[in-house]
C-alpha cells in the first residue's frame, strides 16, 4: 500500500515540471515499454514537454505501444547529449520498472551529476532509492499496476490509448495472466482497462503472434543447446554470436524465448545464456518458486523478482554456465 504522503510529493513533482525525461531499464520488456508509454501519453495531456528515452532497441513486438520513435542512448544519442538540445531544459527524470544504477547503463553519471529530481515508479525488491520521491509497491504484479493505481489516485482521465500501454505492461509482466503474481488485483485491473477500451485479443496478436522469422529461427538453435540436470529440476540454454550472424536475429529477439523449456514437467529452474559482444554473457533465470532467483541473480549483481530474474556474467559461456549451475544446485540441495 502507497502512503498518502507519498502520492502527494510524486503530484506535487510533477505539477512543478515543465519538461519530463521518462526512462525504464535496459532491454526494455513490456512493463517498461508500457510504462513509459502510458506516463508520456499523460504527461503531454498536462501540457508537459515529454522526452522519452530507451537505454537499449526497442523489441519490434512492442513499437506499436508508442506514437513516436523512442531514441535510444548510445545509438541515436549520446550520454553528453542529455545536457544540451531537446533535453537541455529537463527538469525532472522519471524512472519507471526500475530503481537500479545496474539496470540503467549509459544513464548512471547524468543521474548522479545532473541534479535533476527523480520520480522512480517501480515494483521490484532490489533498489538503490535513486528517487527523491518513489512510488514502490512490491506486491504489485507489475510497474503498471503501480502506475495505474498513481493515475487513479491523482484522478487522472485514463484515454484509450493509455489503457492499452497499460495493459500491455500489467499483462506482459503476468505472462498473459500465466504467472503466480497474477491475482486478483491484476484481473480487476485489467478488468477496467478492457471497460475503458482495451482490446485484449488484439494486442496479444501484436504481441505474441507477430514474431519474425529470424526469431524462429533462433528459437530453433536456442532449443538444441539444451540441457537437463539435477534429475530434471534444471534447464540450461545458451544462444552465441554466431547463432544471430546465422539467423539475423538480434539480442531483443531473445526476450521470453526461455520460457520454452519450462513446458517440461520436471523443470523447476531454467537458465538462459546468450553472448555478448564485449565478452560478457547474459543469463536470465526464471522458477517455480522453490529458488528465489532474485536473490541467485543478486549474487552476482543482477536482480528482478523471485521467480523471474537476470544478470550479467563473465565469458566464455562455458564459465557463466558453471556459475549458475553451482549456485543452482546449492539451493536446490540433492
Amino acid at each position: 500500500m502507497i502512503r498518502e504522503d507519498v502520492y502527494r510529493q510524486a503530484i506535487a513533482l510533477i505539477e512543478s515540471s515543465h519538461s519530463v525525461l521518462v526512462t525504464t531499464h535496459t532491454r526494455p520488456d513490456g512493463d517498461a515499454c508500457g510504462c513509459v508509454a502510458a506516463i508520456s501519453e499523460v504527461l503531454k495531456d498536462l501540457g508537459k514537454k515529454v522526452q522519452p528515452l530507451l537505454l537499449s532497441p526497442l523489441p519490434q513486438w512492442y513499437a506499436f505501444v508508442f506514437a513516436e520513435k523512442v531514441p535510444v542512448l548510445g545509438k541515436d544519442l549520446r550520454p553528453e547529449d542529455l545536457t544540451r538540445g531537446a533535453f537541455a531544459d529537463v527538469d525532472l527524470v522519471i524512472l519507471a520498472d526500475t530503481g537500479s544504477y545496474s539496470q540503467l547503463t549509459g544513464l548512471e553519471n547524468y543521474l548522479r551529476q545532473s541534479g535533476k529530481p527523480v520520480l522512480v515508479i517501480d515494483h521490484h525488491v532490489t533498489s538503490d532509492k535513486l528517487g527523491r520521491v518513489e512510488i514502490t509497491d512490491e506486491t504489485a504484479g507489475a510497474a503498471g499496476l503501480v502506475l495505474y493505481d498513481f493515475l487513479k489516485h491523482a484522478r487522472r482521465p485514463i484515454t484509450r490509448t493509455v489503457a492499452e500501454a497499460l495493459f500491455v505492461a500489467i499483462a506482459t509482466d503476468t505472462g498473459w495472466f500465466q504467472l503466480s503474481n497474477t491475482d486478483s488485483r491484476v484481473y480487476r485491473s485489467c478488468a477496467e482497462l478492457v471497460d475503458l477500451g482495451v482490446k485484449p485479443t488484439e494486442l496479444y496478436r501484436k504481441l505474441y503472434q507477430d514474431f519474425s522469422h529470424e526469431r524462429f529461427k533462433l528459437m530453433v538453435r536456442m532449443l538444441s543447446t539444451l540441457e537437463l540436470h539435477l534429475d530434471g529440476r534444471y534447464a540450461s540454454q545458451h544462444i552465441l554470436l554466431e547463432d544471430f550472424a546465422r539467423t539475423g536475429a538480434t539480442h531483443p529477439d531473445t526476450e521470453n524465448l526461455i520460457n520454452e523449456c519450462q513446458r517440461i514437467g520436471s523443470v523447476t529452474v531454467a537458465a538462459l545464456f546468450v553472448e555478448h559482444k564485449d565478452g560478457r554473457v547474459r543469463c536470465s533465470l526464471r522458477s517455480r518458486g522453490e529458488v528465489d532467483v532474485s536473490d541467485l541473480a543478486a549474487r552476482f549483481g543482477g536482480g528482478g523478482h523471485k521467480m523471474a530474474a537476470g544478470t550479467f556474467l563473465p565469458g566464455p559461456m562455458e564459465n557463466a554456465k558453471r556459475l549458475i549451475f553451482d549456485e543452482v544446485a546449492r539451493r536446490l540441495g540433492p
